[in-house]
């Protein structure tokens, strides 16, 4: 079966960007290694390896790469973060200083409410409705 298994993300540091995906998103750190030119291959993940497409954090090479940090959906929702506990993770997410840009909402498709992050990418924070 064929299936994304990354997107990329570009950021402005490696360890910046570890640090709020991993301490105020709760995603885990599944790979972080050297490359040759410098850079490094850092993947983060929402939960548990293989149960969702995973973020390959990407450091801008350039300038031009650097203009689209965090504008990499041109303002949209780009990214959606789906939970089985709505009030828990926008509790602890808030906790951890994460910046939501609207009151929480319940839609008929689920409870949402967007939030950004540590660079200004906007992502939904959804708890899908059961059924």
């Amino acid at each position: 079966m064929r299936r994304i298994a990354l997107v990329t993300l570009v950021v402005d540091d490696y360890d910046e960007a570890i640090r709020f995906y991993t301490e105020a998103l709760g995603f885990r750190l599944a790979e972080d290694e050297p490359r040759p030119d410098g850079s490094r291959w850092v993947v983060v993940e929402p939960g548990s390896a293989g149960q969702g497409v995973g973020l390959l954090l990407a450091r801008a090479k350039d300038e031009a790469q650097r203009g689209r940090i965090g504008d990499q959906t041109g303002g949209r929702v780009g990214f959606f973060l789906h939970t089985g506990d709505f009030a828990r993770d926008h509790a602890r997410m808030l906790a951890a200083g994460v910046r939501f840009l609207e009151e929480p909402r319940h839609e008929p498709y689920g409870s949402v409410a967007v939030f950004q992050d540590l660079y200004g990418n906007r992502w939904d924070l959804l708890q899908p409705a059961a059924g």
